[in-house]
């Protein structure tokens, strides 16, 4: 039965009303981890009254986890994350049924943990786990609200919605692992998991009441320092093997070089592979450090900055050859070199790569793409004379 006193807001609205109220009542969402994104998105989907939760997780709660996990409290420091977040939404809500997977999402669960729910909802912290969920998504014919944070920029977009675009259709092959800092490592500005998680939920819940949906086939980017939001189209490539199993995902999980987590980067060029990755890879990444050694030894690519005018405007790179937002790479495609190497870069990094998409999928060729791996802010810490 819908609680007409707490959800009375819900109901006056002309297209929920007490129909829809009880659409959210019987639905039911699957919430994959129960920290940065996962905090906003399942009290907003509890106080929604969203009648069924899930929520699997299998870490326990840290004090520097509180930052920007506010399913948790100090006391709970210590506590299984499940256990704490179910504590939490039952005292919001009594009449939300919260169901807890106190494991670590993998291919031999997955499928088993994962059937029966109208929508799935993002909250890692790790490439392994999102492609997972994606294959699992795609054989189980389950729509998914993905999300990331990296720092102060953030994505969200909806993914397996009515057959449309999957995440490995944006992202056909993961970066290397070295490329993929953790929260620990990169940071994360606190208040942007709640603005990232908050948008997923929204997107859920349209999704639960029959409303049009808005993501399907895009990618919305958030930047928390310009207050900033843009949007990237996609479609599904229809020359992309069919998902059949969860071997591939098995594949990528059992790699010790991921490790659910990435290694540090190393220290020092020597370290790492000078050789690009071939050319079917998606496109290549490189490290500052690489970047600037090949440099030094005679490499002498084309520089695309592709941060915000007002970014370009405030340091830049001196030997940028161009300068256009990401949103808007298709517009110069006259003035990029198609037989001359291409270095893309954005503030951190994560820009660029949508930007290199965008010219494989205009006919530039992977192997002279090199997405630079933490942006002009690794290139300022590392060469800060390049910068003006």
């Amino acid at each position: 039965m819908v609680d007409v006193a707490r959800h009375a807001r819900h109901i006056s609205l002309p297209n929920v009303g007490v129909e829809g109220q009880q659409k959210l009542n019987n639905a039911s969402v699957l919430l994959i981890g129960a920290g940065g994104l996962g905090s906003p998105a399942a009290l907003y989907l509890a106080a929604a009254g969203v009648g069924r939760l899930g929520l699997v997780d299998n870490d326990a709660v840290d004090l520097s986890n509180l930052q920007r996990q506010i399913l948790h409290a100090t006391n709970d420091v210590g506590e299984a994350k499940v256990v704490s977040a179910k504590a939490t939404l039952e005292a919001l809500d009594p009449n939300v049924k919260v169901e807890v997977f106190q494991e670590r999402l993998n291919p031999d669960n997955a499928l088993a943990i994962m059937k029966g729910w109208d929508i799935v909802l993002d909250g890692t912290d790790n490439l392994p786990t999102r492609y997972l969920i994606d294959d699992a998504c795609s054989l189980l014919g389950l729509p998914w609200v993905y999300g990331s944070v990296f720092r102060f920029e953030g994505q969200i977009s909806l993914f397996n919605h009515n057959g449309g675009p999957c995440y490995r259709d944006l992202f056909p092959e993961p970066p290397p692992p070295e490329a993929v800092p953790t929260c620990s490592e990169a940071g994360v500005f606190g208040v942007l998991p709640g603005v990232i998680g908050v948008l997923q939920a929204t997107e859920a819940i349209k999704f639960l009441l029959d409303l049009p949906v808005s993501l399907s086939g895009k990618l919305l980017l958030y930047d928390a320092q310009s207050m900033a939001f843009d949007t990237l189209r996609f479609e599904a490539d229809t020359e992309r093997d069919a998902v059949m199993d969860l071997s591939k995902a098995a594949a990528m999980q059992s790699q010790e070089a991921w490790c659910m987590v990435a290694p540090p980067v190393a220290d020092s060029p020597q370290e790492q592979n000078s050789e690009p990755p071939s050319a079917d890879a998606m496109f290549n990444h490189i490290s500052v450090p690489e970047f600037l050694e090949r440099r030094e030894n005679g490499w002498a690519p084309f520089i695309l900055d592709v941060r915000s005018d007002a970014e370009y405007a405030d340091a830049h790179a001196k030997s940028c050859d161009l300068q256009v937002p990401h949103t808007n790479v298709l517009s110069i495609l006259d003035s990029l070199p198609k037989k001359t190497d291409i270095v893309i870069h954005c503030k951190s990094g994560m820009r660029s790569q949508l930007a290199a998409i965008e010219l494989i999928q205009s006919g530039w060729e992977a192997a002279r793409l090199f997405n630079l791996d933490g942006g002009i802010m690794g290139w300022y810490a590392a060469a800060p004379d390049d910068i003006e």
